[in-house]
């Protein structure tokens, strides 16, 4: 975990060698992360776990502007913002070339990662842009644990914020986010 923290120190540097001994090391688990998106995505998703994996990377570490990673969960979780991006992206082109498509909202459950494969990922995208101007910290607590897979606690730790707020803001994002996307409110669940 150092050796991650001392190389995003040296990519931020602008070392040109950092990234490659970065990939490597990180390599495992944003291929999970990605992994966990696809499945997550309806059927006939065209992108692989290796590709969306590597384009994340590049938009991670290989462009002009220098990154400022507080540390390896800031990275993950721009990491996992930058796979959200790239699938929100690919969906808008489908979108875009079915001249509005046959998409369908779908209700977003009081428990989200129960069923993600149910959700349009545009639809939640947009509402948790909207829910981003509300409440811009607890948007990034849903990106960092719906998005990233990071357990509650380690999303409130990378957000430096105690375990007891980021489970109730958790709860309060569910039922805001179900209930833009067509529910009406959380389930008993």
């Amino acid at each position: 975990m150092a050796d991650v923290t001392q190389i995003l120190a040296a990519v931020e540097a602008g070392d040109p060698n950092a990234a490659g001994d970065l990939l490597p090391l990180v390599y495992d688990e944003l291929r999970r992360l990605a992994a966990a998106r696809l499945a997550a995505e309806k059927p006939g998703q065209t992108l692989q776990a290796t590709a969306l994996v590597h384009e994340a990377f590049i938009r991670l570490v290989g462009g002009d502007r220098p990154q400022d990673w507080s540390g390896r969960g800031h990275f993950f979780a721009a990491a996992a913002e930058a796979m959200r991006r790239i699938l929100v992206e690919q969906a808008r082109r489908k979108q875009a070339g079915k001249r509005g498509g046959d998409l369908a909202r779908a209700e977003l459950p009081a428990d989200l990662p129960a069923r993600e494969q149910d959700l349009d990922l545009l639809a939640v995208n947009e509402a948790l842009d909207l829910f981003a101007r509300e409440e811009p910290q607890t948007a990034e607590l849903v990106k960092l644990h719906f998005f990233a897979g990071l357990p509650i606690e380690e999303a409130a730790a990378v957000l430096g914020i105690p375990p007891r707020t980021a489970y109730r803001n958790w709860g309060y994002a569910r039922a805001w986010l179900y209930q833009r996307l067509g529910g009406t409110g959380p389930s008993a669940t």
